[in-house]
């Protein structure tokens, strides 16, 4: 698939070129699990990936959700950006990173089954998964849903809702809204008004405003977020 340059231009930053204290540092993404050799390499497969078109796609959002912190946005948004015009291929790509994104995760609920709270508690901070833990607690599927169209970290949520054993039909169920409406969106938004989104955002004033609304959702969502450590339910 060839893809405009400057829809490419839109993908993750250059990885090879981020140290330690970036603010895209990517070590504090994999929760320093992950060298830097890992990320020179996904910064070439992305990079490539974007060439092959939805196989590169598929692979990318299977393995995000259940092991790797690189999220598929990194190619759905060139790639719709690229298909604007053509339905069909708007569709598709959709269709793409959405099963393929569920069914990663559904892997990951098979792990965190077959492998247990020790093997999570190793490898990600206790606080997430306490966090996690009372999302699934307080809200059940909706709560998967949630993970699922936010950047809450889904693959971890996936796990947890296999040690929990929460059950797998409303997990998937729960999944394929989320992750639906979240490619959904990105899919109307720059799939069908991609090049006037760009045209928009030079204007200063919609920095302004993006900026306002972020700073009004951000602290209501935060202190629902840092709610979820209280122990009381």
């Amino acid at each position: 698939m060839a893809v405009r340059q400057h829809w490419r231009d839109i993908s993750l930053p250059d990885l090879t070129m981020m140290g330690k204290g970036h603010p895209y540092d990517p070590q504090p993404m994999a929760m320093g699990l992950l060298p830097d050799a890992f990320w020179n390499a996904w910064d070439s497969y992305i990079e490539w990936s974007l060439d092959i078109g939805l196989p590169g796609l598929a692979v990318l959002s299977f393995t995000e959700a259940f092991i790797q912190p690189v999220p598929p946005e990194a190619l759905t948004l060139p790639m719709f950006g690229d298909a604007q015009g053509n339905a069909s291929m708007i569709f598709l790509i959709w269709a793409v990173v959405t099963l393929t994104s569920v069914a990663g995760a559904m892997f990951g609920w098979w792990l965190g089954k077959v492998l247990g709270r020790g093997f999570a508690d190793r490898f990600v901070n206790p606080k997430h998964i306490a966090r996690l833990d009372n999302l699934i607690i307080r809200y059940g599927s909706a709560g998967i849903f949630i993970a699922a169209i936010s950047p809450i970290p889904y693959k971890v949520l996936a796990w947890i809702a296999g040690m929990g054993e929460m059950d797998y039909r409303q997990f998937i169920v729960a999944g394929l809204w989320g992750r639906g409406l979240r490619f959904g969106i990105q899919a109307v938004v720059i799939g069908i008004w991609g090049d006037e989104l760009l045209s928009s955002l030079q204007n200063p004033l919609i920095w302004v405003i993006l900026s306002v609304v972020a700073v009004l959702i951000f602290i209501p969502t935060k202190n629902w977020w840092d709610g979820l450590l209280d122990e009381e339910e």
